[in-house]
């Protein structure tokens, strides 16, 4: 599994960021994107856009990433007027978010503010609660807030000698990349896999009701009725966190990763490696490791095909999300049914 930060480091990341971040509800005709790329917000100045920002505006309006990306390099002039004209004749209400007076996104006035630093502050004193269970592995990255945490106390044995630990994964993202999630993980103690399983688990987007203002810039605070609900829907986190380390649903997964171990792989390693790389977007290097995991394990089955995927997440060069993505494929590819698996791995 791949590591980040330590806890105390994450804390303190997680403070800073509390008192760095803002949140403004603006008209789009209150904004004007420069050519040098940069945004100009009525009443708060000039800010700079962060890569995700640009992509999120381009998207909005709907300009092609790959043009967009071109028009920024080779023509800002034309990037900002195509920009601007539809920000000036198809406007409404969007939310920017802001750290280190930068803006780090560009969302729908719905979007729904659960952020890292009031999720830690619930979710810490469940964990804590639950004995013996450990922080394995923990990061704040640009996209996502991650908590992976195991417990020795959960343990079984999935082929002999081949013993495994539940887990669990908390992952938030506060700038639109996804819900906040709560999923149950295994750690396979002989290699230090990380799996996440999408199954048993929870996630909450992050819709809310709509916050309009007529052509002007508002800044946003949170106010009672916000607390008064994450009261209640963090209630519900902390049982779905106990539920997704219990007995129950561990003993549920493992029965899926015994099954898989009994489902060969029929087909080259190198093919099916090559079916795996275009139907989940692996990249050469990514596909490269998973077939080297895959012939050195020389396990031929789902299980050994997960183990190879898991493994590669452990590769220096990734980022952390990214490692977190191959962590959930090797989940996805347990839960394959049987269509999907012969399509995979099967002549």
């Amino acid at each position: 599994m791949k590591q980040g930060r330590t806890l105390e480091e994450l804390a303190r990341e997680l403070d800073r960021q509390n008192v760095a971040k803002s949140d403004l509800i603006a008209s789009t005709r209150k904004l004007d994107m420069l050519d040098n790329g940069m945004l100009n917000v009525m009443g708060e100045g000039t800010l700079e856009l962060l890569p995700l920002a640009h992509q999120q505006i381009g998207a909005r309006v709907g300009i092609p990433t790959k043009y967009y990306n071109r028009m920024a390099e080779e023509a800002p002039g034309l990037l900002s007027h195509n920009v601007n004209y539809w920000f000036e004749n198809n406007p409404e209400s969007r939310m920017l978010r802001l750290m280190d007076n930068k803006v780090r996104a560009f969302l729908s006035d719905r979007y729904r503010r659960r952020d890292n630093f009031d999720l830690m502050s619930w979710v810490l004193p469940t964990l804590r609660d639950i004995g013996g269970l450990q922080v394995t592995s923990c990061e704040v990255t640009e996209q996502k807030l991650y908590l992976k945490c195991t417990t020795p106390r959960v343990s079984t044995d999935v082929r002999q000698g081949d013993t495994v630990q539940a887990g669990l994964v908390i992952s938030n993202s506060e700038v639109g990349l996804g819900a906040f999630k709560v999923q149950p993980m295994i750690l396979r103690l002989v290699c230090m896999n990380g799996m996440i399983s999408n199954v048993y688990g929870m996630s909450k987007y992050h819709v809310g009701k709509r916050i309009t203002v007529e052509d002007e810039v508002q800044q946003l605070f949170s106010d009672e009725t916000i607390e008064a609900d994450d009261q209640a829907f963090y209630l519900k986190c902390r049982d779905i966190v106990k539920g997704a380390l219990s007995d129950e649903t561990f003993m549920m997964i493992v029965q899926q990763l015994m099954e898989a171990t009994d489902t060969p792989i029929k087909l080259k390693p190198v093919e099916t490696v090559e079916r795996l790389s275009k139907r989940f977007t692996l990249t050469k290097n990514e596909g490269d490791s998973v077939l080297a995991n895959l012939l050195r394990e020389n396990d031929l089955t789902m299980y050994g095909l997960s183990n190879a995927v898991t493994a590669t997440a452990k590769e220096d060069e990734l980022t952390y999300d990214r490692a977190t993505e191959l962590e959930e494929l090797g989940g996805n590819i347990i839960t394959l049914n049987p269509t999907e698996w012969r399509e995979l791995a099967v002549a």
